[in-house]
């Protein structure tokens, strides 16, 4: 099923969300650094050229990380016209960019974020941070979050009526802990709930796994632009699901 992610932009940020895999982007900026002085001593075109292309990805990754998947997940989270009694899961919700965009449209219903608050996929990355953020946005009365692995999740069968997760189950080390990952979030989902997985690798290997399964309306397409994490060669693709 195709979705329009063209939304309403999201509201003004109080929180604070940090560099998405901060490590990643200091190896271009050392890059840069070293061509730019390559450039200087030895007068060339290539080494100007090889700055612009990273400075390029720089500003891409920066973009994608401080505001291109806020405007994205608020128009994928719209699309879900939520009531607002919804039990939302985030699957590596880092310091909640995610999981709170969604908190925002519930009422009654929980927001619940998971992690293992690794702060190489995030600068920053903690429970303490995130809660601070649920304060700052107003949604703290219907957030919670777990310290817990995606492969084994502490929660029951069909607990979810929609369960998200941004460029984090890449994170999960080998395709069979992966597949156990999904099907996972599969196992905690509703009859018809709803599953968003954006990621930059492997997705292919989601939406295999997830026909072995037997899902309905599986599809996968590229978030376009505002999720390019390092220019087009690293863009992340969304693949969605629904629950029998």
């Amino acid at each position: 099923m195709k979705m329009n992610v063209r939304g309403p932009a999201p509201l003004k940020r109080r929180g604070s969300y940090g560099i998405d895999a901060p490590y990643l982007l200091a190896v271009p900026a050392v890059l840069i650094v070293w061509n730019l002085i390559d450039a200087i001593t030895h007068p060339r075109i290539l080494p100007f050229a090889v700055t612009a292309i990273l400075i390029a990805t720089v500003c891409s990754g920066l973009y994608t990380s401080r505001r291109g998947k806020f405007q994205v997940w608020a128009a994928l989270i719209d699309t879900l016209r939520l009531r607002g009694e919804e039990q939302i899961l985030d699957l590596g919700c880092g310091r909640g960019a995610v999981l709170l965009t969604a908190a925002r449209s519930l009422t009654t219903g929980r927001a619940v974020g998971v992690d293992i608050w690794s702060r190489s996929d995030q600068s920053g990355n903690s429970a303490v941070a995130t809660r601070r953020n649920a304060d700052a946005e107003g949604v703290s009365d219907r957030v919670d979050l777990y310290t817990a692995d995606m492969t084994a999740l502490p929660f029951a069968d069909d607990t979810f009526d929609a369960v998200f997760s941004n460029v984090a189950i890449h994170n999960v080390k080998g395709r069979r802990e992966r597949d156990t990952a999904i099907g996972e979030a599969l196992r905690v989902l509703r009859s018809g709930g709803r599953l968003m997985i954006a990621d930059i690798f492997a997705t292919g290997d989601y939406v295999d796994h997830l026909r072995v399964l037997g899902v309905r309306d599986l599809d996968r397409r590229s978030l376009g632009w505002r999720m390019w994490w390092s220019g087009p060669w690293m863009r992340t693709m969304l693949v969605t699901a629904t629950k029998p």
